[in-house]
């Protein structure tokens, strides 16, 4: 299950982000796909944004995570371009920030294939000066939030 739509300009990206935040659910592991560029972590500070974060939002390309507690959850948003070798991760002691409380954005998750499932995955696409957004379903609660968000397809 599908959900997708074209985002005009970084406000729609920011916008959708906060959206997805409001359907969220109960979900837990969400891939973000795409090239340098596409929109991944300006997607996640409004999803941020929409969870109550009022702070500033980093990348985390250098820190490779950066941790948000919130009231409800704590966000964990990984940026795993920089990761050469799975060892890394274990090393930086990764398994430990999937816990029942937390939710993990993850950009990059083909750098590190002992990931757990997600329940959805964000792809962004350059269109021009624009960017399309295809959030697919991998779980219940995927389904759960896509279906909350409109713009189905199969």
């Amino acid at each position: 299950m599908n959900y997708t739509q074209l985002l005009e300009n970084e406000h729609a990206t920011l916008e959708l982000g906060k959206q997805l935040a409001a359907s969220l659910g109960n979900i837990h592991v969400i891939y973000l796909e795409g090239v340098l560029g596409a929109g991944k972590t300006t997607f996640t500070r409004g999803f941020l944004h929409g969870m109550g974060y009022a702070a500033a939002v980093k990348s985390p390309t250098y820190t490779l995570v950066e941790t948000y507690p919130l009231a409800a959850i704590t966000v964990h948003h990984f940026d795993l371009y920089r990761i050469g070798a799975a060892h890394e991760l274990e090393e930086m002691g990764f398994r430990d920030y999937f816990a029942p409380d937390t939710l993990c954005l993850i950009e990059w998750p083909e750098r590190a294939p002992q990931l757990p499932p997600p329940d959805l995955i964000c792809l962004l696409e350059v269109v021009g000066l624009k960017r399309n957004i295809t959030i697919t379903a991998h779980s219940e609660a995927g389904k759960q939030c896509v279906v909350s968000l409109g713009r189905i397809s199969d």
